[in-house]
């Protein structure tokens, strides 16, 4: 009980921590700025502490599986601490805000090709924009799409030579995937794996949409330009966060249906072998 309490303290800390990063790193932020961040914190925290504290699933998948959840959170501090340095540097520039931009650039001009996610995000932008904004943009994404794509092969390498989820006590379906409901009607690892192949597809398929979309959708509605340093952090986190967790969700749970498959194998000869006794 003691362990869980505070595993769940510590969940929601570091949980508070990454959403008040840039409000924390960036300097000129207005008091109401600071205040919203600070609120959003607070029920990101609680929303995490009553999560872990308790016994039974809610909201959070494979909360018994590590280190899925742990990949997921490096690789989402890991964008947002970058990128709250990259913007601090316009207006505060430091050593480390040299050695960010530098390195971002450079990860940007290795994959910012013709119809790449990075060229597209910075077409995205509006006509207009300075070329120092569309520099940055370009920079960000870049190390933004790099640290979601380095967090999704240290999870391919993990499932693969350590055999994800090794756990002593079995994978519990209903704790690690409160949101599916095996009950629901077919065969439980036919619609995993259908729901395995979606998450995939949608995790290739949004850094490339989701620039489209709001292209389009700049035609009727006021164009997204990023002038804002925390609305440029955080919507260039969420573009490459998202589709490296949804990829993530995707073979996790392929992998539950090669589990849950393997366990019927076996199950299906010990019967065999008792019949036959």
């Amino acid at each position: 009980m003691i362990a869980r309490l505070t595993g769940a303290l510590v969940r929601a800390i570091l949980v508070a921590l990454v959403i008040a990063t840039p409000a924390l790193m960036l300097p000129g932020m207005g008091p109401d700025t600071k205040q919203i961040a600070a609120l959003i914190a607070l029920f990101g925290a609680a929303l995490t502490f009553f999560e872990y504290a308790s016994v039974y699933p809610g909201l959070v998948e494979f909360r018994d599986a590590p280190p899925f959840n742990r990949i997921r959170y490096v690789a989402l501090l890991a964008s947002v601490l970058l990128l709250s340095t990259l913007a601090r540097s316009v207006t505060d520039p430091t050593t480390l805000g040299y050695l960010v931009e530098a390195t971002g650039a450079a990860v940007a001009r290795s994959i910012d090709f013709p119809y790449s996610p990075v060229r597209l995000l910075v077409l995205m932008l509006p006509e207009g924009s300075s070329d120092a904004h569309i520099a940055q943009v370009r920079s960000a994404a870049g190390l933004s799409y790099v640290i979601s794509l380095v967090s999704l092969g240290y999870f391919v390498l993990i499932l693969r030579t350590m055999g994800w989820p090794h756990s002593d006590g079995g994978f519990n379906v209903w704790i690690n995937l409160p949101t599916f409901d095996p009950t629901a009607g077919g065969d439980v690892v036919s619609r995993l794996r259908r729901d395995a192949r979606i998450n995939v597809a949608l995790g290739f398929l949004l850094p490339f949409l989701v620039p489209m979309a709001v292209k389009t959708a700049s035609t009727v509605f006021t164009p997204v330009t990023l002038e804002s340093p925390q609305t440029m952090i955080w919507t260039i986190t969420a573009w490459a966060f998202l589709p490296a967790s949804l990829f993530m969700r995707g073979i996790a749970m392929g992998r539950v249906a090669e589990m849950i498959e393997a366990r019927r194998k076996i199950s299906s000869h010990t019967e065999d072998v008792l019949a036959h006794a």
